[in-house]
Formats: C-alpha cells, structure tokens, sequence
C-alpha cells in the first residue's frame, strides 16, 4: 500500500511541484488549504506524512503543527519560503517538526526528504526489556512507560527512541553522531541543533530541575549521558 501525504498548502505551484515529485512515484496526496482542514484530515485519514507550510489561513502553521504532536506522532516536515532563518527553523524543531524545507525546492530533493522521514518512520525502535527503577524515575522500555514522580510521562516517538537509546547505554558517553544516526538517520549527523532541541524537551519532561539534570548529563563537545542514581535497580 502506498504512502499517504497530507500537503497543507494555498499555493499552486508547489502543489503542483509535489504532485511531480510524490505522486509519479506512487505517493498518494491528499490536500488542505488551511491549518483546521489539516488536524480534521489528519484525524480522518491518518496520513503517513505531512507537508506543512508556515503561512496559511486561519491557524498558522507553526500553531497546527503544536496542534499536531498534541495528539499523534505523525511525520511532519515544515514547508516556508519566507520564514527561513536559523530561528525559523530550531522554532519549528521546538514545535515538534521532523525536518523543515526551505522553498524553492526541487522535485528531487523533496521526494529524498520524504523518503528519508518515512524511511525513519517505519524503523521500529524495538527496545529490549531494560527497566530502570530509582526514588524518582521509572522506565520500562519495553512497555513505553516512563514515569517521574509516580506521574506517568508522555513521549513522542521521537523523543522516546532517543532517551530509550540513553537508557540501554545508561553511564557510558552516547556521541552526537551516534544519537544523530541512530534517531534521526546517517543524513543528518551533522545537524547538532535536532539533538540539543530534543534533549532540552526531554529534560523538561523528565528532570525536576531542568537546569540542574540529574540523569541526563551533557559531555562538552562528545554527546550525552544517562547516569544511573546509586539507588538504581536496573536490569
């Protein structure tokens, strides 16, 4: 069965763009022209992907994207041929986006980063049966929980895979580049801003003190590390 993309867009060039690029190559596309027509589609017709642009009516992109990992953990890549600044960009990670293009684009480069978002989709993180156990913090990852405080925590998928991968290699230095090849794919290894934008969200919804991190501990310059509390039961 083909994939299914939601493009969110009010401009006919680029539909047309996508529909050269995805469409030949067996995508299947669906269309909305506002940020409401999008969450409405996405809850109806469960899309594979979305292709998100920044300026559209009634509630922008940025909003709908917020909107969007509020309540699933579909795919979204951030269209905009205006906001196309560093911030922009890091702004739309923050809100939850898995990769931002910037337009013009070309059909090439949009169906390789379609396909690369799909592709890191569809990779199941398959975690082993590691349950970490201490005063504050609980994970189990083959179940998916996480709980702080006796509250349980919600992850997205992207978010889970990247602490999952901290936790199985808890008190040993997981670098950038293995952080980046194993969550995001090797594509983007060099794009340091994906890992940090994550951690920071992790941090918020994991540690007590943010600020102060008592399991995720940053090695300058190497990556990050998950240290165990000394009254950890881990197996």
């Amino acid at each position: 069965m083909s994939h299914k993309i939601l493009v969110v867009d009010d401009d006919r060039a680029f539909i047309g763009l996508v529909e050269k690029a995805l469409v030949r190559n067996g995508y299947q596309l669906i269309k909305a022209g506002s940020g409401r027509e999008c969450l409405q589609l996405l809850f109806d017709l469960k899309p594979d992907l979305v292709l998100l642009e920044i300026d559209i009516p009634g509630v922008d992109g940025w909003q709908t994207c917020r909107r969007i990992r509020d309540f699933c953990d579909t795919p979204v890549i951030i269209t905009s041929g205006i906001h196309d600044t560093e911030n922009d960009i890091v702004r739309g990670l923050n809100y939850g986006a898995d990769d931002y293009i910037i337009k013009p684009v070309g059909e090439s480069e949009l169906l390789a980063r379609v396909q690369a978002v799909l592709r890191r989709a569809s990779q199941s993180s398959s975690p082993d049966e590691a349950v970490y156990n201490d005063d504050l913090l609980n994970v189990n990852l083959a179940e998916r929980r996480v709980v702080v405080n006796d509250k349980e925590v919600r992850l997205t998928a992207k978010e889970f895979k990247l602490f999952a991968l901290l936790v199985q290699n808890a008190n040993r230095i997981v670098t950038y580049k293995m952080l980046l090849e194993k969550v995001w794919g090797w594509e983007y290894t060099d794009d340091l801003d994906y890992v940090r934008i994550y951690i920071w969200h992790l941090r918020h919804k994991i540690e007590l003190e943010p600020a102060h991190p008592r399991y995720i501990i940053t090695e300058p310059g190497v990556g990050y590390r998950f240290r165990k509390a000394r009254t950890a039961a881990y197996s």
